[in-house]
């Protein structure tokens, strides 16, 4: 007996499906069974190049780079920049920017290196890495490329630009409109 499902990696939605034996589903919980399920009447409603986060929080429709592609950059983002506090749905706005035809060719490119690394590692692709460290270590051996520099250099405006992510880190945007800082606090020592 086969079921088909579509597969979750992370907190992310891939728009692909798995085939699974009885004896590969013997491992799964009551949670991830109905989970696996419930996304199987999931995929009924929604097209390829859509994904969504598994709470729902966020969704995207890639227009040039594939779902997949697309899922491993916000992974990719995660694990580069690391903030349990932060949704994902902040990481994909950081990303989004890079599902463009001029990007996606780079794109694509870069994400095929990062799986023929997991590969290399005895992994399926870069999403399928299960631990952190190891999809860390492959970011660290591409810290040279500039793949790896294209992204880092942009999630750092991408990501901490965006006003809805500062109040998560305790900054409050910028001073100068409202009188700049030393007259809003900046000698308050109410810390001691």
């Amino acid at each position: 007996m086969t079921m088909t499902v579509l597969a979750f990696t992370g907190a992310t939605y891939l728009g692909r499906e798995e085939t699974m034996t009885k004896s590969e589903m013997r491992g799964l919980t009551r949670r991830q069974l109905l989970a696996r399920v419930s996304a199987v009447g999931a995929s009924f409603l929604i097209g390829s190049g859509f994904i969504a986060g598994t709470g729902a929080a966020w969704a995207y429709e890639t227009n040039h780079l594939k779902s997949e592609d697309f899922a491993t950059l916000v992974q990719m983002a995660r694990d580069i920049y690391p903030h349990d506090r932060i949704p994902d749905e902040h990481y994909v706005s950081a990303v989004k920017g890079y599902d463009s035809s001029e990007a996606a060719a780079d794109i694509a490119t870069g994400i095929a290196k990062l799986n023929e690394a997991a590969k290399k590692k005895g992994f399926v692709s870069y999403l399928d890495m299960g631990w952190e460290r190891d999809r860390v270590d492959i970011l660290r051996s591409m810290e040279d490329s500039s793949f790896f520099q294209k992204m880092r250099g942009g999630l750092v405006t991408g990501l901490y630009n965006q006003k809805a992510v500062w109040p998560i880190f305790g900054y409050e945007g910028e001073s100068f409109s409202k009188g700049g800082y030393v007259d809003r606090g900046f000698d308050d020592i109410n810390w001691l």
